[in-house]
């Protein structure tokens, strides 16, 4: 009975507004002294992620990103892949989804992806011929593209949350990044074959077609944003460099350019913008730390286990349950931004998906492939208010307009779910 109250006033505060961290932490604290167990606890787990060295790689990642995304940088790879792919029909709207991808999966947020490419993208759309509901569907869908991609931080959050586990199938982050690639081609090749069959025939009265000499000038206006993916990819993908290192050269390489080569951002201005980065962090550090503490309760508690003799006997088969799993998320992904989801549901989550079988590579690809496209599923979905503040268009607009993106992301998430192989031939499962 106190159980049940204790649940419901923090319920009650998190409706209320209450911040995650401090209802969770709440929750751990209320947990531990039912079990007897001496609060300090709470404050062991927190102490245990400074001990974690893939840990190192979230501030300087997101430093990394923040730093581009206040740059000039998304006008240069946007000048970047028109130049190369906006002369042929349809072009232009896979500039937006790969310009798009790349920014979000160094920037970690689709929200930044939006507010900061949206002001290029939508009026480019708008003069190439596309429509209006089109061009605003596409920008406010592939603000969420690129959290499959290295070295997208959702995905290294998701690694460090399972790795905290124990699990008795082993996993690094290595891995996961792999995992991600061939499900994140998936969808963007949908979304580019949907963009051109739409725009086919469409082509902006300004632009001149493939120019060699501006492709050339736009590559020389880039030449200081190439090398930072090549680098950092090329040298996770070929286990030249740990995920931390490359996290230190990312963070390095973007303040040099952007700061002191370019000059897009002031020396002034730095303070502003790492205090803008780290708030994110340490929000994500913070539920990180608490989410640890309520998971080593839950787990004393045997809940995960009973969740799994529950389902198991409501649901016979791993593929109903992935079918109900997919829904679930959905849902999720509406309602929770993702780094709460996957710090509070994962450890939940995952050895329930173990006891159907389900490889935990193949099941955080799930889980991300579906909070992605829940930041734009209606009612609810944070990237169509986003988009709506953004474009100062009616959020039943947005509705509209990301309806077809929306069914074409579900349809690749159903492949994704019930085709294993693309999420883990290449990490060698």
């Amino acid at each position: 009975m106190t159980t049940a109250i204790v649940t419901l006033i923090l319920l009650f505060a998190a409706l209320a507004g209450a911040p995650l961290f401090a209802v969770i932490g709440a929750s751990a604290l209320i947990g531990f002294h039912l079990a007897g167990i001496d609060g300090q606890a709470v404050i062991i787990e927190i102490y245990r992620i400074a001990d974690m060295p893939i840990l190192v790689a979230i501030p300087l990642f997101t430093l990394a990103g923040y730093i581009l995304g206040e740059s000039d940088a998304p006008r240069r790879l946007v000048r970047l892949t028109d130049a190369l792919l906006g002369g042929f029909g349809g072009g232009l709207a896979i500039v937006a989804l790969i310009a798009c991808a790349l920014f979000t999966a160094f920037t970690g947020a689709s929200g930044i992806t939006i507010v900061a490419l949206g002001a290029l993208l939508y009026p480019a759309l708008k003069t190439a011929g596309y429509g209006d509901r089109f061009s605003l569907g596409l920008v406010t869908s592939s603000g969420s593209l690129g959290i499959l991609f290295a070295p997208s931080l959702p995905l290294i959050l998701y690694g460090v949350v399972a790795q905290q586990l124990d699990l008795p199938i082993s996993m690094s982050i290595n891995d996961l990044f792999l995992a991600g690639l061939l499900p994140g081609v998936l969808m963007l090749v949908i979304l580019s074959a949907y963009s051109v069959y739409h725009g086919r025939g469409l082509r902006s009265p300004d632009h001149p077609g493939f120019d060699r000499r501006e492709a050339w000038a736009a590559i020389r206006d880039a030449g200081w944003e190439l090398p930072l993916p090549l680098f950092v990819l090329g040298g996770i993908y070929g286990g030249l460099i740990a995920i931390s290192e490359a996290a230190a050269l990312a963070a390095v390489y973007a303040l040099v350019v952007e700061v002191m080569i370019r000059g897009d951002i002031h020396w002034r201005r730095l303070p502003d913008v790492l205090v803008d980065a780290m708030k994110l962090v340490g929000a994500i550090l913070l539920i990180l730390g608490v989410s640890l503490a309520s998971t080593n309760i839950m787990i004393d508690a045997r809940v995960p286990t009973r969740l799994f003799e529950w389902i198991q006997s409501v649901v016979d088969n791993r593929w109903t349950f992935l079918i109900l799993l997919n829904i679930f998320l959905l849902i999720l992904g509406m309602m929770l931004d993702i780094f709460s989801a996957l710090v509070i549901i994962v450890p939940i989550l995952l050895p329930v998906a173990l006891g159907y079988g389900i490889d935990p590579l193949h099941l955080g690809i799930i889980f991300l492939a579906n909070m992605q496209i829940g930041y734009f599923t209606p009612p609810v979905g944070m990237n169509l208010f986003i988009a709506s503040f953004r474009f100062g268009k009616p959020v039943m607009t947005l509705y509209r307009a990301t309806l077809p993106f929306f069914f074409l992301l579900l349809a690749a998430v159903l492949i994704i779910t019930y085709v294993p192989a693309l999420s883990l031939w290449l990490p060698g499962r």
